[in-house]
């Protein structure tokens, strides 16, 4: 290859040409893996992955004059990496354990990658673009199949219950995935409203399409995300419209309030799961949890090993499911997920990184004046809350946005700050460059 080609490929992967295309093509596998998987195959979705992740490291070696290395990935981040990586050794299935462990680190360096080629609002127009396509198509399958055709689609797991004003599951499996996903996207399209980044006209189709479908979807857990989500929005108007002066004291206050609404909220689950009516749902995920501490008693400090979602044929995961005579896939709840499988300490690992993901971003939105700076910690927050109900956050597109806004809170309110503050020739940060 000459200079001049060399050259050539070099430009295209630092354009921000690139740079758009990736982060479309990286939303849009990781939010359809499940179609993908249903209707190519798992070998072709894995294909994608690996591919995006060549592509991402080519685009981080074209681009090193602006990186810095410290940078480059949270410590947090590189600590639960870590911790998951060596509990491979004493898991039961090595081979195995160490698959879910490539996912997730594979999965990770899209989301480490995207924070770095993209500032925040290039980021959630990128996220609006694709939610709007997988929502529409989401509704059009719904309709063809629940209308249409009257009948399910089982290969797409949709039941054809849109007619009866559902529970819908579009193509993203169970109406709670939908649920969560509606969620996300209402919360990208409102950034993008407030932004005017996207016309009226498709800022209020999307907010409709959006909050149709999460109301259709019929998931108990959409009304406490919606509703945790809501209260955080009208914190940080208010924390974003105090003085300066006053926020410090303010934003203690909140902490303290905070505790003890989770507090109140644990001690009333009784009735609060009555009032939403999700009294199966919470007595199948209280069995699970109770049956996965008799197992972390076992290994309470390491765990069993990490795999990311069960192995159902390999132990702890296969006895759990025979004694509770279910095929559960996951622990349904992040925090137990990783519980059991890399142990308090990993549990205390990935609370770190999240506390530290979300209290700087939430600093970084209470501190400027532009409303996008509210999508990395609402993001967050929502995807916080739904780990309490389910494991999306772990895997998949949870885990990738996870990644994504912990990096962007990283790059933005860091102890690597004060280091790089001390080089004069020490590069700018794409959303820098951008103001």
């Amino acid at each position: 290859m000459n200079a001049a080609a060399s050259s050539g490929i070099g430009e295209l992967l630092r354009s921000a040409r690139m740079a758009r295309a990736f982060t479309l093509l990286v939303f849009g596998t990781t939010f359809g893996a499940f179609a993908i998987e249903r209707l190519m195959g798992r070998v072709t979705y894995v294909t994608m992955v690996a591919g995006l992740c060549a592509l991402a490291v080519a685009m981080l070696v074209a681009r090193r004059g602006e990186l810095s290395p410290l940078r480059l990935a949270s410590a947090t981040l590189a600590l639960f990496l870590g911790w998951t990586l060596v509990s491979v050794f004493w898991s039961t299935d090595q081979p195995k354990s160490l698959i879910g462990w490539v996912a997730l680190a594979a999965l990770s360096l899209l989301g480490v990658t995207i924070a770095h080629v993209r500032d925040t609002l290039q980021t959630a127009r990128a996220l609006g673009d694709v939610m709007r396509w997988l929502l529409a198509v989401s509704l059009g399958v719904e309709i063809l199949f629940g209308i249409l055709i009257d009948m399910p689609f089982p290969l797409l797991g949709v039941q054809g219950l849109i007619a009866e004003l559902g529970p819908v599951q579009g193509i993203f499996g169970t109406r709670n995935a939908l649920g969560f996903v509606a969620v996300l996207a209402l919360i990208t399209f409102l950034v993008e409203w407030r932004t005017s980044s996207v016309r009226p006209g498709v800022a209020v189709f999307s907010v409709i399409l959006a909050g149709g479908l999460a109301v259709l979807s019929d998931s108990p857990t959409v009304i406490v995300i919606a509703l945790i989500v809501g209260l955080a929005t009208l914190t940080l108007m208010v924390v974003r419209h105090t003085r300066p002066e006053s926020r410090p004291m303010l934003q203690a206050t909140l902490a303290g309030i905070v505790v003890v609404a989770l507090a109140v909220a644990y001690a009333a689950r009784g009735p609060i799961i009555a009032m939403l009516g999700a009294g199966s749902d919470f007595s199948t995920r209280a069995d699970l949890w109770n049956t996965i501490l008799d197992y972390v008693r076992y290994h309470p400090v390491q765990g069993w090993g990490w795999y990311g979602t069960w192995s159902t044929t390999e132990f702890p995961f296969l006895s759990i499911n025979v004694n509770l005579g279910e095929r559960h896939a996951s622990a349904l709840n992040a925090y137990f997920d990783i519980l059991l499988q890399v142990g308090w300490f990993g549990l205390l690992l990935f609370a770190g990184f999240c506390v530290v993901a979300l209290v700087r971003s939430w600093l970084e939105a209470s501190n400027r004046r532009a409303v996008v700076y509210t999508w990395t910690p609402l993001i967050l927050t929502a995807l916080l809350i739904d780990s309490v109900f389910e494991s999306f956050t772990l895997f998949g597109y949870g885990w990738l946005l996870l990644v994504v806004c912990a990096s962007r809170a990283g790059q933005s309110r860091s102890w690597r700050d004060r280091l790089d503050s001390t080089d004069p020739t020490s590069p700018l940060l794409p959303e820098e460059r951008a103001r």
